[in-house]
């Protein structure tokens, strides 16, 4: 039987291992992975402000360009149109913010003394065919305890919220001082990008085409049509008495941004809630203001701001939105779609040329 010998390299390979180019390479390929954790590492901290600043700058490219046609020193321009953005952005979310959590402690206040008093068993009784209902939940759950947790929780989260002011404005002006730079350096930072990628300029347009589009598509098709729902909302309860418009239009707004949810999630019990109190026409007409306008608005909108732009399937841009939301915070529903569309280019340019080279 002839002995069987192992594989060996050839000689020339074993020697161009052993080169010093190939050490070289290898060192250097090394020392770039090295540097790119690192990076990587240094840069999470800021990856919310970085996100938020990338997102507002593709947003606001067409007037910060504006700008520049009429003002013809780029510091100024930029300076200009971020302080825009403040104004539109930061402002209005501020009142916001504090108006919301005064109303989700008013609120938690009334609850907490409708359960104490007993309220809400009398209007549960006056309706003897759901009175069993409340029977149950008053059997099985601690209505005064989760009462009272609530009540307590929402009030050490507006006080967490006035302590970490400082934080959170540190993270504000950190986002704004970094658009300032990608508005007034977008032309050398996207050259810089075309310079140190090892795609073809053709792949690296068409790949600030889909993230630019992907950005609008989430932000206009997401953000503003969750906005839009949650005002309508607000402003129908508002109208019609209920307590806490804001706080309640803001959740309709957020459970608008998640596809499987939506503003049917609070409109239905408040509805419902006005049955139980006998007043049966603000109930359908919240009703018909929650299925028809609430509820249609989005098949409205969502085609004029957004089009052909999100070219994600979706049940992938839903796993983007709330996977991003997930592992990276707010900043990732901008940063989940990014990511999808960016693999998804690359995984075509890759079937691309495997099959050239086949």
């Amino acid at each position: 039987m002839e002995e069987l010998k192992p594989h060996s390299i050839p000689a020339e390979h074993a020697r161009d291992w052993g080169d010093r180019k190939h050490v070289h390479t290898l060192l250097l390929m090394a020392v770039t992975v090295v540097g790119l954790y690192l990076s990587y590492r240094l840069a999470v901290p800021f990856l919310p402000a970085l996100t938020w600043a990338l997102a507002l700058a593709i947003l606001f490219t067409p007037l910060h360009r504006r700008l520049e046609s009429k003002i013809h020193s780029p510091n100024l321009a930029a300076t200009l149109c971020v302080l825009l953005i403040a104004v539109i952005v930061v402002v209005p979310a501020t009142f916001v913010a504090d108006r919301i959590i005064s109303e989700a402690v008013n609120g938690a206040e009334t609850i907490r003394s409708m359960i104490e008093s007993g309220e809400w068993r009398r209007k549960l009784e006056a309706h003897p065919r759901i009175a069993p209902v409340g029977d149950w939940i008053a059997r099985e759950l601690d209505l005064t305890g989760l009462a009272n947790s609530v009540t307590s929780w929402l009030t050490n989260l507006g006080a967490s919220f006035v302590q970490g002011s400082i934080l959170q404005l540190i993270g504000i002006v950190l986002t704004f001082y970094l658009l300032f730079y990608f508005l007034r350096d977008r032309a050398l930072g996207l050259k810089s990008l075309r310079a140190l990628s090892p795609l073809s300029e053709a792949d690296m347009t068409r790949l600030f085409v889909d993230v630019s589009d992907t950005v609008h598509a989430t932000l206009y098709g997401t953000l503003v049509v969750a906005i839009v729902q949650g005002t309508l909302g607000g402003l129908m309860f508002w109208w019609l008495g209920l307590a806490a418009p804001l706080l309640w239009g803001t959740i309709m707004g957020l459970l608008a941004v998640i596809p499987v949810l939506g503003a049917f999630v609070i409109w239905i019990p408040a509805a419902i809630f006005l049955v139980l109190e006998g007043s049966g026409e603000k109930a359908l007409l919240l009703t018909l203001w929650g299925a028809i306008v609430v509820g249609g608005i989005d098949n409205l909108l969502y085609p004029l701001l957004v089009g052909s732009r999100l070219k994600i399937h979706t049940v992938l841009a839903f796993i983007s939105l709330v996977g991003g939301l997930i592992v990276f915070g707010a900043a990732g529903l901008i940063l989940g779609p990014i990511i999808f569309t960016v693999t998804r280019l690359l995984l075509e340019i890759w079937r691309r040329n495997l099959a050239i080279s086949a």
